[in-house]
């Protein structure tokens, strides 16, 4: 096993895409993205249900190593505070195959 750093990221749908591109910038290669994720944050509930999509938040969970992981949150920030969101990090294990 490798000791990694996990990243969960709940932002606006249409800037999940922006996140990943940030992500394979700084060397990720991976990552999973669900559509469509309902909560309730500072902005209020956002449903998922709106037709335009404009309200809908979506899910991106991915890894890094640590020596990555400073490069990426600062790259991240900006999209966050301007779109709303959260940014999550913690220890996790690569269980390799």
């Amino acid at each position: 096993m490798q000791a990694i750093k996990r990243i969960e990221i709940v932002t606006d749908a249409l800037e999940i895409e922006r996140v990943a591109q940030v992500l394979e910038q700084h060397g990720v290669s991976g990552y999973t993205i669900v559509p469509d994720v309902i909560g309730k944050g500072e902005r209020g509930i956002r449903r998922g249900d709106e037709l335009s999509g404009v309200f809908k938040n979506s899910y991106l969970l991915s890894t890094c190593d640590e020596s990555q992981l400073p490069a990426i949150i600062e790259a991240i920030r900006p999209i966050l505070k301007q779109r709303g969101g959260v940014c999550l990090v913690s220890d996790a294990w690569w269980v390799k195959h």
